[in-house]
């Protein structure tokens, strides 16, 4: 979400945070639970017959909440690695490196607790929504997050998304590589944006039109791409019409593609891109009981989209076993699940997320030969 890109929070201090972004995220993040839980079930099954028409949504178009992800994603990464747009980047390996320490160890550590939850859950509970049991080479390729990849079955919901993360940004990377080496000394600092307004074309025009695609970066940097440039163009140091062209750039591939098959997805990202363009860099202060829950929601949701598959499974499983399979017991199941999948979600960043981040990221700085950074 990514799935799940992370915003950089700042310290506990009340300085002034990217609430829009977190409140996106928090929203997001609920979206996915909640689609999880309506199109997964078997609550969900029993549910149906009292609110149809929510379930359907839920179940079925909810699922483009991804975009958010896929957009602030995009949107974020560009403000980390080339804030300008410039071509070029000092320590491309170092970088990649730091994303995998990042998304890898709280993803597989998560999917462990998959592994573990879903016999449990089959104790009480057969579904088509449980996977088999798990193996090493499973196992194996999801630490590499290459599972889509090679084919095997994801563990949890929403799986994909840790990888593709990954790759979208293995494939920002070597943009940038490639750019500074054909740059060389040279500014261009046009190189960038006219790169990524490429990759958009080819990938919505392209990649995007065949789901074959959808276990690789290219099928979704259409959306990542948009927050790339919705980043660069909302520079303030940019004139007018230099923003302008970046977003009418970023724009024009995107209505095209629309226009030769329209996707809700896509149409969905282009908002999101024109919303971070022209509110994206807004600080909002940290403080006030409605901030610091937008705030909070917005700083777990990456631990609630690792968690919330396996959680949701185990309380499916207790629900329908003993509870009445009535649709009020059913949906107060589902509304149970949604609750234990924000707990176990907070606890999930608190207890394994940052400390795990704090490991990561004291090894990563080591192998770099500087000081760590350890927020706190």
């Amino acid at each position: 979400m990514t799935a799940v890109a992370a915003v950089s929070q700042t310290d506990l201090a009340g300085r002034p945070q990217f609430g829009w972004i977190n409140g996106l995220k928090a929203s997001a993040a609920q979206l996915i639970v909640l689609h999880h839980l309506a199109f997964y079930g078997p609550m969900s099954d029993y549910v149906r017959p009292l609110w149809p028409e929510l379930l359907d949504w839920l179940g079925g178009s909810a699922r483009i909440a991804v975009q958010v992800f896929l957009v602030i994603g995009g949107f974020l990464v560009a403000k980390s690695l080339s804030p300008a747009g410039r071509p070029g980047i000092a320590t491309p390996l170092q970088a990649v490196w730091r994303r995998y320490a990042k998304l890898a160890p709280p993803f597989l550590a998560a999917t462990l607790l998959a592994a573990i939850l879903t016999p449990v859950a089959g104790i009480w509970m057969l579904h088509d929504s449980m996977s088999a049991a798990v193996t090493l080479g499973q196992l194996s390729a999801h630490a590499l997050l290459l599972h889509g990849v090679l084919g095997y079955e994801s563990l949890s919901a929403g799986a994909w998304y840790v990888a593709i993360d990954f790759q979208l940004y293995l494939l920002t990377v070597s943009l940038l590589w490639l750019g500074g080496r054909l740059a060389g000394q040279r500014r261009m600092g046009w190189l960038m944006p006219l790169a990524v307004t490429v990759g958009i074309t080819f990938s919505l025009l392209y990649f995007n039109l065949d789901a074959g695609w959808d276990n690789w970066a290219p099928y979704f940097f259409g959306s990542y791409g948009l927050g790339l440039m919705a980043w660069w163009a909302s520079d303030p140091r940019r004139k007018p019409g230099a923003m302008t062209a970046l977003m009418v750039m970023a724009a024009v591939p995107v209505l095209l593609a629309l226009a030769v098959d329209y996707r809700s997805r896509i149409a969905l990202a282009l908002i999101l891109a024109c919303a971070l363009f022209l509110f994206g860099r807004a600080r909002t202060p940290s403080q006030g009981r409605t901030w610091n829950i937008i705030n909070a929601l917005g700083r777990i949701s990456y631990a609630v989209f690792l968690v919330h598959f396996p959680v949701s499974l185990l309380v499916n499983a207790l629900f329908t076993s003993y509870a009445p399979l009535e649709p009020a017991w059913q949906a107060l199941g589902m509304l149970t699940a949604w609750g234990a999948s924000l707990v176990a979600g907070a606890a999930f960043h608190r207890w394994v997320e940052v400390p795990l981040g704090q490991v990561m990221g004291s090894v990563v700085a080591h192998l770099a030969g500087r000081p760590a950074l350890v927020s706190r």
